[in-house]
């Protein structure tokens, strides 16, 4: 059988039709950069102190003791678990003892939090955080709701290619779509924790199928220049333009009730979407539903103002895609021979490490110095250089020394923000930003070094498999960020070395730039060190030419 872009290339590659789906599926991306990233604020955990009740019955100057002092990050701040127990500061207080003067207060007994807490709402009106007071002995309730989410991230993952080979592109981009849409209303109204987390999980599986399925979809629609464009930059821009509308609009929506609504409300405009963007032909073909494909290239050349020609899949060609059979592959294949097996490791530890700075960076802007909407944007907002870079770098530079670079980038930066002095906290703030910098551009890059350095055969399930690290790595980045109440450097020292270190790893992978895709386990590029070397001669296609992935393909 043809190749299909050959048989559909009648179409052309920029026209009408093109266009609308590039733009519509790109813009279908934007709410998941409000989706992936809501945690920011809704699970934000403003300052608090133990509540002292107005009828504690304390004179003024045991209410302003009531709270002892600890030391965090080298400064003294007041205790947010602890003050002393009111019985004992009222008994001081109606006999007249003053403290300080009469009695030493750090010998005081201390007592949890009975009476709650008061939080300080000059940034947050409520989080979930404030709602169900998850701080104090609960606070790994905090972290445990982001992680809830990116595992179900990882679920849907792991079922979303599945799904959409079994069911179709459409269809599941608009079921998950609707999943994740309907189940953030719900969440809107969750009366306890529980509830909220448990939606929160569902939530995820739809927000990485639906991106999943527009990612598919729209590479197998569209041309072959066009589809690379919509990969590395299309998809990717999108989603950073959500991302950056988050804070906006946590800016001037303080109540996390009201904020999710919000965000959740741009997913209803998808709905028109269903009448206009079409399945995918490939798909419908590998299906047997050939006619169904037929008239969907029809109208796209009719809307391209192209005839199509009269025939566009030959009857022999149709008997070919019936005929079609494959050796099976599994999960184990990723492991079969000792240079599979380390290419596996590699890509494994590459993604979960990335993706551990990556999100660990990007659920900390609440707690650098400064404006917390401000650093969201800033953090949002430098993806699309970074995204811009990558697709640069790809295109002239070799795969392995620009995803190690990168690396090494963002790791020694984030390195360096320990010897910041405190008093330089706008440093501080530069330094983490050129840190997600470097690790957004060799997020985006590794997707495509990871897809040319399996072969063909397990190229999916190679890719599967870093992705689900990668999300194995999103689970693991809040407790990072939790790290940091006990010392403010500590997340950015680990992220810092871990990123370094896979930086030096990824040395250690074949170079693929410019070389033929492997369409055998045998064919693919040796892992020698810093060397590397090609495989068994690689195939042709039938028409004589090598698999080659070029530059202008990226």
């Amino acid at each position: 059988m043809r190749d299909y872009d050959e048989a559909i290339s009648f179409l052309g590659e920029w026209g009408p039709f093109q266009l609308t789906i590039f733009f519509l599926l790109s813009a279908s991306i934007i709410p998941n950069g409000f989706t992936g990233l809501s945690a920011v604020f809704l699970a934000a955990t403003p300052e608090h102190r133990c509540r002292v009740p107005e009828n504690a019955n304390l004179s003024l100057a045991w209410r302003n003791v009531s709270i002892p002092w600890e030391e965090k990050d080298g400064a003294l701040v007041q205790s947010r678990c602890w003050r002393y127990k009111l019985d004992t500061l009222r008994n001081f207080s109606d006999v007249g003892l003053l403290p300080g003067l009469h009695i030493n207060v750090s010998d005081l007994e201390k007592e949890k939090c009975l009476d709650g807490w008061d939080y300080d709402k000059d940034i947050y009106h409520s989080t979930v955080i404030t709602e169900w007071d998850l701080i104090c002995e609960n606070d790994w309730k905090g972290p445990l709701t982001t992680s809830l989410f990116f595992l179900g991230v990882l679920i849907g993952s792991f079922v979303s290619g599945q799904m959409s080979d079994r069911f179709g592109r459409k269809r599941v981009l608009f079921v998950t779509m609707a999943v994740q849409t309907g189940f953030s209303i719900v969440q809107v109204f969750s009366i306890n924790w529980e509830m909220f987390a448990v939606l929160f999980l569902i939530v995820g599986m739809g927000q990485i199928s639906n991106y999943v399925a527009a990612f598919i979809l729209g590479a197998e629609i569209l041309g072959k220049s066009v589809r690379i464009i919509f990969s590395t930059l299309g998809v990717c821009i999108f989603y950073a333009i959500g991302y950056m509308l988050l804070p906006l609009i946590a800016f001037f929506i303080r109540d996390w009730r009201m904020l999710l609504l919000a965000l959740t409300i741009p997913g209803l405009f998808c709905i028109p979407l269903w009448w206009i963007i079409p399945e995918s032909p490939r798909w419908l073909i590998s299906q047997g539903r050939i006619a169904e494909a037929e008239n969907i290239i029809r109208k796209a050349a009719k809307k391209n103002g192209i005839t199509a020609p009269e025939i566009i899949f030959s009857v022999s060609e149709l008997q070919d895609v019936k005929d079609q059979s494959h050796k099976p592959y599994t999960f184990l294949d990723l492991i079969k021979t000792t240079n599979i097996r380390i290419v596996t490791f590699l890509s494994i530890f590459l993604w979960m490490i990335i993706s551990v700075g990556y999100f660990g960076l990007s659920l900390n802007t609440p707690n650098l110095h400064g404006d917390p909407y401000i650093n969201c944007f800033l953090s949002a907002i430098i993806e699309v250089p970074a995204y811009v870079i990558a697709w640069v770098l790809l295109r002239s530079f070799s795969r392995r020394y620009s995803t190690s670079s990168t690396l090494f980038l963002g790791g020694v930066v984030l390195l360096l923000i320990q010897l910041v002095p405190q008093e330089l906290n706008i440093l501080s703030i530069v330094l983490v930003m050129l840190g997600k910098f470097g690790i957004t551009a060799a997020f985006s890059m590794v997707y495509v070094y990871t897809a040319e350095l399996y072969p063909t055969v397990v190229r999916n399930m190679g890719i599967g498999a870093s992705s689900m690290a990668s999300r194995l790595g999103s689970i693991l980045s809040p407790y990072f960020v939790y790290l940091g109440a006990y010392d403010r450097h500590l997340p950015f020292v680990l992220m810092g070395s871990l990123t370094v270190l896979v930086g030096i790893f990824s040395l250690f992978l074949p170079e693929t730039n410019g070389m033929p895709l492997p369409d055998t386990i045998e064919e693919m590029l040796r892992v020698k060190g810093f060397k590397y070397k090609r495989g068994i001669p690689v195939s042709k296609q039938k028409n004589g030419n090598m698999k080659v992935l070029s530059n202008t393909a990226l």
